[in-house]
């Protein structure tokens, strides 16, 4: 497959994401860090082009790097009391002057738009202004905090004004009070609460890694539940920001890295994603299958082999192969399962792996769980990275070509699968590679 078409498959196949999210207002949050790494440029493009298509986005940075340098450079000593910077009247003055600067970096890469470039004509405008009202944090463990502050109260409706108008709002880490004071604000906690306040479709949280590590392997999607579970063993400020926003009211918060190129694109506009996704709507979880889960996965594949869509399975079979399935469960009743076998080279190596026994329970189908759970097993492979997936089937082909998988022929199978393909069922062969799309 060339460039071009690799191109234009993908467009294709991101309309539906574009149509989801047209209208929608998504608040993005990048640390300091993230505005000094080579890749920002990147970003402003990518983010300028969501704004082209429809997006309201809010952008709301960080400056702890910058003002701990800031800091330093004057011979000011930086405090903390826990991960909150204590900001007295000396440490403030800094920090405005080094926040100041960067907010306006942060516009005027905003505003270039030279010809030949990605942002040619695109005539975006950066709105900012005292849109938070902030109150002391006060004392916290016997420690006054004096100006670090806290979110009071967001202006909502010159905020959306300002959205309606096809505008980037950019909402730096300070907030005023009422008595005419300027607070020092933690970014990601004005972020949270900007999300709240506005009804934000979605929360982006931008870091140095890609996805969170939970024992030491990629995470890719956690409902808030399994976030809080994990927390504890996951040192990260941007989970623990996630699941506060989660239980704020944020349907869905994700974690991206700033040093990406195109992260931002693949997480929004394609199946695959680039990040870790926390989502609130915990009711439904896809989740690894457990022995005793069984008899509920029984229940999905029976209708389906009387049908002579599925292969027999005996319940020793199916114990026996348990940790291969995953399961959609809704309060708790697996609606959909779907099966991962690894398929071995001679050495006994997994070189690829074979979907299998894709079943929904017929009141849940059309709601898309199929396809997420198709996304979740193709997750899975690329973990263990395997470069291509394979399905047989005797009446769904058309649902896994929509996806992604095309047919070959029965000899492209692995020498090990091949041999076990029944001539009976001439079922036919459908490939997806993974590590190319």
């Amino acid at each position: 497959m060339n460039t071009e078409t690799t191109t234009l498959n993908w467009f294709r196949n991101a309309a539906p994401y574009i149509n989801d999210l047209r209208g929608r207002t998504l608040v993005v949050a990048i640390p300091g860090e993230g505005f000094e790494h080579e890749n920002f440029r990147n970003l402003v493009h990518d983010l300028t082009l969501l704004i082209s298509l429809g997006v309201k986005l809010v952008l709301v940075h960080g400056a702890r790097v910058q003002v701990n340098e800031a800091l330093e450079k004057a011979g000011i000593e930086s405090r903390f009391q826990g991960n909150t910077r204590i900001t007295d009247r000396e440490t403030l003055e800094v920090i405005k002057a080094a926040v100041g600067k960067l907010r306006f970096e942060i516009e005027a890469a905003f505003s270039q738009g030279l010809p030949d470039s990605p942002m040619a004509r695109s005539a975006l405008k950066v709105v900012s202004g005292n849109f938070v009202t902030a109150r002391p944090v006060g004392i916290i463990d016997g420690t006054d905090m004096r100006w670090t502050g806290q979110v009071r109260r967001m202006e909502v409706q010159a905020i959306g004004r300002a959205l309606e108008g096809n505008s980037l709002v950019l909402l730096s880490p300070f907030g005023t009070s009422l008595t005419g004071e300027l607070f020092n604000l933690n970014y990601l906690d004005l972020a949270a609460e900007a999300a709240k306040a506005l009804r934000a479709e979605k929360l982006i949280l931008f870091r140095d890694l890609p996805q969170l590590a939970v024992d030491g392997q990629p995470v890719y999607d956690l409902s808030i539940h399994q976030a809080e579970d994990v927390a504890d063993s996951v040192d990260s400020e941007t989970l623990t920001c996630a699941i506060r926003a989660c239980n704020a009211g944020t349907q869905r918060v994700h974690l991206l890295s700033y040093a990406d190129n195109g992260a931002l694109l693949q997480e929004l506009l394609s199946r695959e994603g680039a990040g870790t996704m926390i989502y609130r709507d915990s009711y439904e979880v896809i989740r690894r299958a457990r022995i005793n889960d069984v008899g509920g996965i029984l229940g999905l594949i029976r209708p389906l082999e009387k049908q002579g869509i599925l292969v027999r399975r005996s319940r020793e079979k199916l114990e026996s192969e348990i940790d291969h399935f995953t399961l959609v469960e809704v309060d708790g009743t697996p609606v959909a399962c779907a099966a991962l076998y690894p398929i071995l080279d001679d050495q006994g190596d997994t070189i690829a792996a074979e979907i299998a026994c894709v079943a929904i329970h017929p009141e849940f189908r059309g709601g898309g769980r199929g396809a997420k759970l198709l996304q979740h097993l193709e997750r899975q492979a690329r973990a263990l990275d395997l470069d291509e997936i394979y399905v047989l089937t005797t009446q769904t082909e058309h649902w896994f070509i929509e996806r992604g998988f095309t047919q070959v022929d029965v000899g492209d199978l692995p020498t090990s699968r091949k041999s076990l393909y029944n001539i009976q069922r001439n079922s036919r062969v459908l490939r997806k590679p993974l590590q190319t799309q």
